[in-house]
């Protein structure tokens, strides 16, 4: 039985194939078969647009999900998916790591990526729950070989992490409560938390430099960044200028993280701008508006950089996120 109210959709089955046709709709394509196939099947499932970002509630019974090569070919929708388990447990197998994972615990894995997924019931019936955030890999804003040593590793729920798994079992409980420009901030937030978590865990195997000091530049440099953004004067010598250091070296400070001071910019930039594109509260905005607000007052520009980055033009991405289907990322219909 589903019910939809805008971008919210709630769904519970009773068969392990609706949740399969139910999870492939809603998150990603896994070929799926329940672990105790002489005990009933059921499992629920909250999901909740967050602009760009979808958040998703879910609980259900012994079973094994997998992720295979051929899935990925039919279909791909680049998502990193962050995972807070609340109940019972569960182990996810991708990158050639292991997680499992207990109550509190947290993992991030990959849709392009093949991987296996086991969750259990315990002794006394007690389901697997946890909370997902998934949302377009191209929105973190990590280097890539360095993000995917982390796949399928247990992740802190510590300090960070603390904060980014209350944050995310907060929003799902209150959603119905929000807005949907509302949501869409708190899409933001969240992907803000995950860099966090994962920075946080990237920066404690990284030999940074006695006394931190170039981490700091690079930490003040990027709060620069975001509040500026919207200025057409902001440049890598402006940054530079404003910390009192010379362009070569913030550049490499930038370098040691693997990006570049213009990389960082533009990548934020076009962020930002996908975000409000994403907001059905500012779909009364033009797209040159809102491109203007965040550092490209030239529309030719802004389309070839965001196309570049997105694989898809700012027109389409809009209509894309804006459509009832994007509500929830085609979760069923009733």
């Amino acid at each position: 039985m589903t019910s939809r109210t805008g971008n919210y959709v709630e769904a519970s089955v009773g068969e392990i194939d609706e949740w399969a046709a139910l999870t492939a709709q809603a998150l990603v394509t896994t070929s799926l078969k329940a672990a105790e196939p002489d005990r009933p099947f059921t499992a629920r499932l909250r999901a909740m647009s967050m602009g760009v970002a979808q958040l998703t509630d879910m609980s259900y019974g012994a079973l094994v999900s997998q992720r295979t090569p051929r899935l990925i070919r039919q279909s791909d929708p680049e998502l990193f998916q962050m995972a807070v388990t609340i109940a019972g447990q569960q182990r996810i197998d991708q990158a050639r790591n292991t997680a499992v994972l207990g109550p509190g615990q947290m993992v991030l894995y990959d849709s392009s990526r093949p991987f296996d997924a086991h969750a259990t019931e315990s002794p006394a019936g007690t389901r697997t729950r946890g909370v997902m955030l998934q949302f377009p890999k191209a929105m973190l804003p990590l280097p890539a070989q360095r993000v995917n040593r982390l796949l399928a590793v247990p992740l802190s729920t510590h300090g960070p992490g603390r904060l980014l798994a209350q944050f995310l079992r907060g929003a799902a409980e209150e959603y119905r409560a929000c807005t949907p420009s509302d949501a869409v901030r708190l899409g933001v937030t969240a992907v803000d938390l995950v860099t966090a978590v994962i920075s946080h865990r990237l920066g404690t195997e990284t030999h940074l430099p006695a006394g931190g000091q170039q981490y700091l530049l690079h930490a003040q440099a990027m709060s620069f960044i975001d509040t500026h953004l919207g200025s057409s004067d902001l440049t890598p010598s402006a940054v530079a200028a404003a910390h009192h250091v010379s362009l070569r070296y913030l550049q490499r400070v930038f370098q040691q993280q693997s990006v570049t001071v213009s990389g960082e910019i533009r990548r934020k930039r076009l962020q930002r701008c996908a975000f409000d594109l994403a907001d059905p509260c500012l779909r009364h905005h033009t797209i040159a508006a809102i491109a203007a607000r965040w550092g490209y007052p030239h529309p030719a520009e802004f389309s070839r950089a965001f196309r570049t980055a997105t694989g898809t033009s700012p027109r389409h991405y809009r209509e894309q996120h804006l459509s009832p289907r994007a509500d929830v990322r085609g979760a069923s219909r009733s």
